[in-house]
């Protein structure tokens, strides 16, 4: 059984590595987690003994097949949780990541396929990132920045690819959350920010930065 602490080095090396598909450096890995890089190779050769990542010397370290499985199982449960917070208890977006983190690392494999069946399978967070189904596949739906989308198209957003909670605040306070219609009415070509309308809203101007971190789907 994996530790807390070997369940997020997982998770770390999972995602550094763009789900498995490259190798990461410890010091990338350190600068996440906020440790040391001695710690972190300490870590992953704990790791790598028990066969959940590869390492190689100066290229760093990947998650094995098995090693992802158990990355994604911990995935699974952080988005579940964060669900079950925002829909049954009434948590705002911005405020479920940290509750969430710690939810993650109960073990009971029955708590978490009855949590799925409670909350209706749902197939995305409420961030609009995918769940893993229990055996740790995952199906990503295509998606794009809003600042890919031509000027007059009406899109939907679907994610957020920035859900720190400044951001996620940010957004509900200009009136935008996942399933928001939008429509992109003017750019600037100066600076890049956008008008938008919003279906039930004003129209509104939103920066670059913002426009940068929407996720959409036509």
């Amino acid at each position: 059984m994996l530790s807390h602490a070997e369940e997020n080095y997982l998770k770390a090396v999972y995602h550094l590595s763009d789900s498995g598909q490259h190798a990461v450096t410890t010091n990338a890995i350190a600068d996440v987690l906020k440790t040391k890089p001695a710690s972190v190779s300490d870590m992953i050769k704990k790791l790598s003994d028990k066969g959940y990542v590869s390492y190689k010397k100066y290229k760093g370290a990947n998650v094995s097949i098995k090693g992802a499985k158990a990355a994604l199982l911990v995935i699974r449960k952080h988005r579940l949780w964060e669900v079950f917070l925002v829909d049954k208890l009434d948590f705002k977006w911005d405020e479920v990541h940290e509750i969430a983190e710690q939810l993650e690392h109960i073990k009971s494999p029955v708590l978490v396929t009855k949590l799925d069946k409670f909350l209706g399978y749902p197939r995305v967070d409420p961030h609009g990132d995918p769940i893993p189904d229990e055996n740790g596949e995952i199906v990503i739906g295509k998606k794009v920045p809003l600042t890919e989308v031509k000027m007059g198209k009406q899109v939907i957003v679907t994610g957020v690819e920035n859900s720190e909670s400044d951001f996620l605040a940010h957004l509900d306070k200009i009136n935008i959350s996942l399933g928001s219609k939008i429509t992109i009415k003017d750019i600037n070509t100066f600076d890049g920010s956008m008008q938008i309308d919003i279906i039930g809203y004003p129209t509104i101007f939103i920066s670059k930065q913002v426009a940068d971190n929407l996720l959409v789907t036509e």
